[in-house]
């Protein structure tokens, strides 16, 4: 008997899907660390790689909001949990 697909996380259904909301997000805590690359003195890389952690996830925690999920299979399809049927 096989399980019901309906059932199964979005992770393991669309593993991609995942990945890509994974990079974004990652991406994005990235960014936020431009003005600490800018800085000529004294950088500290604990302080940067906690920035760059607690930013993907916040990110990440926006983007598994149902509201959230709901509003990016309208306008960016692409970053959703599962395509729009």
């Amino acid at each position: 008997m096989q399980p019901n697909s309906s059932a199964q996380p979005t992770q393991t259904r669309y593993p991609w899907r995942a990945t890509v909301r994974t990079l974004f997000a990652a991406g994005v805590g990235a960014l936020s660390l431009l003005p600490v690359a800018a800085a000529t003195a004294g950088v500290d890389t604990v302080p940067a790689v906690a920035q760059a952690v607690g930013v993907a996830g916040a990110i990440t925690r926006v983007l598994a909001l149902p509201g959230v999920d709901a509003w990016l299979r309208t306008y960016v399809p692409w970053l959703a949990t599962a395509p729009a049927d």
